[in-house]
């Protein structure tokens, strides 16, 4: 249970100044919840994905507060974790998780784990190093790229998979590949807030903003330049509620946002 960002732009950006000083400094502040860990990943110059995580708070880690000033790349997300479900806060389950060009970031928690595995071939579990479910989720998703005509295809197919096997999860993801941003807003069968999360607030208006009644939306906007996508918690005008049960992808050349074909949708979406 995270929050992310992410973003698709014309030149390099910095994650200030997809938010600007106030909205960084409000989305970091988040930490104080979400503070298992945090994660950049981003398309350089050239042409290479690179990331970077920590099992820190990005509250008080002094190299967030520095890659999140540098205009690191026209595209890029960034991932706040909040362990969920006893899983250890360590450098191997902190996000985003990576391979070659790909990088993947979630907010959920999708068990069970053992299920989850049963859907990965020999060479995916081979190529696990921690012990999450997002993980996992990162692994069947390249698994069905590589088996797909196309990375929309690939996707599409997971999720179809996914939402059938598990329900009541939430897949919200962001995938960064070399092509596309992809953005993932599938959790209508989950509780929000989780439960985990009201047991640490003595009400709903104690708990940070949103968190109470849209746990696991997530917003975007289109600027002339830019398109940003994020999850609650940030009380800022300008964004748009991405539709429920819904994914789409951000060509990185283009920054056309194309949403995926043929997802479940919940009734009445």
């Amino acid at each position: 249970m995270c929050r992310l960002l992410g973003y698709v732009a014309s030149r390099p950006l910095a994650a200030v100044d997809v938010l600007g000083s106030s909205g960084l400094k409000a989305f970091t502040s988040l930490a104080s919840l979400h503070g298992d860990g945090w994660g950049l990943a981003w398309r350089g110059a050239d042409q290479l994905t690179h990331a970077v995580s920590r099992p820190d708070s990005a509250a008080t880690d002094p190299l967030y507060a520095e890659l999140t000033g540098q205009p690191l790349g026209p595209a890029g997300l960034v991932h706040l974790r909040r362990a969920t479900g006893g899983l250890p806060v360590v450098p191997e389950n902190t996000h985003p998780f990576t391979d070659g060009d790909y990088a993947f970031a979630h907010n959920g928690n999708i068990t069970p784990i053992a299920r989850l595995e049963e859907l990965l071939t020999p060479a995916s579990m081979a190529k696990l190093r921690g012990d999450t479910d997002s993980e996992r989720y990162f692994r069947f998703v390249l698994q069905c790229i590589a088996e797909s005509d196309t990375e929309a295809d690939g996707v599409t197919r997971a999720l179809h998979t996914l939402v059938q096997e598990f329900p009541n999860v939430s897949l919200n993801a962001l995938l960064l590949t070399p092509t596309a941003l992809f953005a993932i807003h599938m959790n209508s069968g989950a509780t929000s807030p989780p439960r985990a999360l009201s047991e640490l607030y003595p009400s709903d208006a104690d708990m940070p903003h949103r968190h109470a009644t849209e746990y696991y939306a997530m917003y975007y906007r289109v600027t002339p330049d830019a398109v940003h996508v994020i999850s609650s918690g940030l009380d800022e005008p300008g964004w748009m509620h991405v539709p429920p049960d819904s994914a789409a992808m951000i060509d990185l050349r283009t920054r056309e946002l194309t949403r995926l074909a043929l997802l479940p949708v919940s009734p009445g979406a």
